[in-house]
């Protein structure tokens, strides 16, 4: 008999906690939480790499820009040249080709650093190795230049059976 009344006091003592589980959830004000949760507005992290709410770079300081930085180009690379007149136009082309490409995705702030302050920020470096990495590959080989090749040996003449009977 003390197994039957075991199991109706168990048996009694989930009913009554399954009923009061389903009335505090019933009763609780979530609602009224996220109606709170809602109307404030959430606070924004700061992103380095989110250039969405930059100003935008005007046509006239990115004609400044490229003007600039293609000539500063120019005279960092004639700086050790030995030719500076044939290098000239090659360093002038490969230049523009790396200013332009830059210019592709140019923020205010870098536009300001570079024109107002005279500061190259380390994303304009980054940017001007892969825009040289990209010119570079853009470049046709020149197919005049001749590596060594040493020479190959004349084949023999085979002659079969029958040509030497004959």
């Amino acid at each position: 008999m003390k197994i039957h009344s075991l199991t109706k006091n168990l048996f009694l003592a989930a009913l009554t906690s399954s009923i009061f589980a389903l009335s505090v959830t019933g009763c609780s004000d979530t609602d009224k939480e996220q109606k709170k949760a809602s109307a404030t507005p959430a606070k924004t992290v700061f992103n380095p790499f989110d250039h969405s709410q930059d100003a935008p770079v005007t046509v006239a300081e990115k004609h400044k820009f490229h003007d600039a930085f293609a000539a500063q180009c120019v005279t960092r690379e004639l700086k050790n040249s030995v030719n500076v007149e044939e290098d000239k136009v090659r360093f002038t082309k490969s230049c523009e080709c790396v200013t332009t490409f830059m210019l592709k995705d140019l923020t205010d702030e870098e536009v300001e650093k570079y024109l107002d302050e005279h500061e190259n920020p380390r994303s304009l470096q980054i940017k001007f190795n892969s825009a040289a990495y990209h010119c570079a590959q853009q470049q046709p080989i020149d197919k005049g230049f001749k590596t060594y090749q040493a020479p190959q040996a004349p084949e023999a003449k085979k002659e079969g059976f029958f040509s030497k009977i004959f």
